[in-house]
């Protein structure tokens, strides 16, 4: 690894407020994550204690409602923290990504005594989450899902099985989408569960090629019950309140995404300038420095576009096409930077002794989450020409 400190991202952010606490994950990133990242991930643990400090700092509830514990932020705010964090390591900026993922359809669609009573411990109170969508047979067809909710008594019943999900087996909360009514979208309702609930199991977590340290697991709802007070939402409205969140969670990969790239980007210019070869540095030669200029160009057009979508949210506009542009955009622009940055390195960037080689693997997986780049695509295209005719 080399010994150069990458420079700052200069942010232009809109408070005085929301410098003070990029200054505050900026250091949490270098003093905690950071320093960690290689040998927690290359054992496959899982840092508890940064979630439990994050909760502490008032860090995993930003874009949430103070009056139940949130930091009051616009998105705007809360994905350049995502990327920070994700900078220093992919698994804290995903996971914070998918915990707020996890709180969105209590926050938008729980009641007020819902919400007054679960999410002070969900957005401060040291608590992760988990959202549980995919099934093993069902991924980008989500409306297909199988897992069921009956109804007993004044509960439901929740029987089936949840695939690809991340926190899955250390989560406290999971948010859980099951049928309980016809085949289809309007047949879909939304439960939290809690992660302590009789016949609630989890499987080992999967072997992946990248974010060993975050678990990602199937999740097993063997008569799960729940009472009618942790349903959200209305009967058969979890499909829209599952859009909803993926609208969003989308732009939380997308700025990941970036958070990866530019990490990648600061190890490739430090690794250029203090190599030598030929008698000077290798960033000296045209052909090297052209590849730094693009990487560097992907990633700007790439931030760009997560905060326009951002910005749009935070208005109160519509922003779901901009947010599949985003996550698309930004993810395949992490996989070529970092793709870049191995070969910047050479024969150095395809061994675990420098960083490359793991933000190469990790970038791979977020053109797959929160919806592949091929339904990105599908989503963008529907806006653009309307809905694919059917015969």
């Amino acid at each position: 690894m080399t010994d150069r400190a990458p420079q700052q991202v200069e942010r232009r952010l809109p408070t005085e407020e929301a410098r003070d606490l990029m200054a505050l994950v900026r250091d949490i990133v270098q003093g905690e994550i950071a320093p960690r990242a290689a040998e927690e991930e290359d054992a496959g643990r899982f840092p508890r204690d940064t979630f439990a400090l994050l909760s502490q700092s008032g860090l995993l509830g930003l874009p949430y409602d103070s009056a139940f514990g949130g930091g009051d932020q616009p998105y705007e705010v809360y994905l350049q923290v995502l990327e920070e964090l994700a900078a220093g390591r992919l698994t804290v900026g995903l996971g914070v990504s998918v915990h707020s993922l996890a709180c969105h359809a209590l926050a938008g669609y729980g009641t007020k005594e819902q919400q007054a009573e679960h999410l002070p411990a969900m957005l401060g109170g040291g608590l992760l989450g988990a959202y549980c969508l995919s099934e093993p047979s069902s991924g980008s067809d989500a409306a297909s899902l199988r897992t069921k909710a009956v109804r007993d008594g004044d509960g439901w019943v929740i029987t089936g099985t949840k695939a690809w999900i991340t926190h899955g087996g250390i989560a406290d909360f999971y948010t859980v989408l099951a049928r309980t009514g016809a085949e289809g979208a309007k047949g879909i309702t939304a439960f939290l569960v809690p992660g302590d609930a009789p016949g609630l199991t989890a499987a080992a977590p999967e072997k992946k090629m990248g974010m060993k340290g975050s678990p990602t697991a199937q999740v097993h709802f063997d008569g799960v019950r729940v009472p009618d007070s942790r349903r959200l939402g209305e009967e058969g409205q979890g499909f829209s309140i599952a859009l909803s969140a993926l609208d969003s969670g989308r732009l939380g990969i997308a700025a990941c995404a970036i958070g990866v790239a530019q990490a990648a980007l600061d190890e490739a210019v430090a690794y250029a300038t203090d190599r030598r070869q030929f008698g000077r540095p290798i960033a000296d030669f045209q052909g090297l420095r052209f590849m730094l200029a693009d990487m560097a160009t992907q990633i700007e057009a790439g931030r760009s576009l997560y905060l326009a979508a951002a910005r749009l949210r935070d208005a109160g506009l519509a922003f779901s096409r901009e947010a599949a542009m985003a996550k698309l955009f930004c993810t395949d622009a992490a996989m070529r930077v970092t793709t870049d940055a191995v070969q910047v390195l050479g024969g150095y960037g395809y061994t675990a002794d420098f960083p490359a080689e793991r933000y190469l693997r990790e970038a791979k997986v977020l053109q797959i989450v929160e919806g592949t780049n091929q339904i990105q695509r599908m989503v963008i295209a529907r806006h653009l020409a309307g809905p694919e005719t059917t015969r």
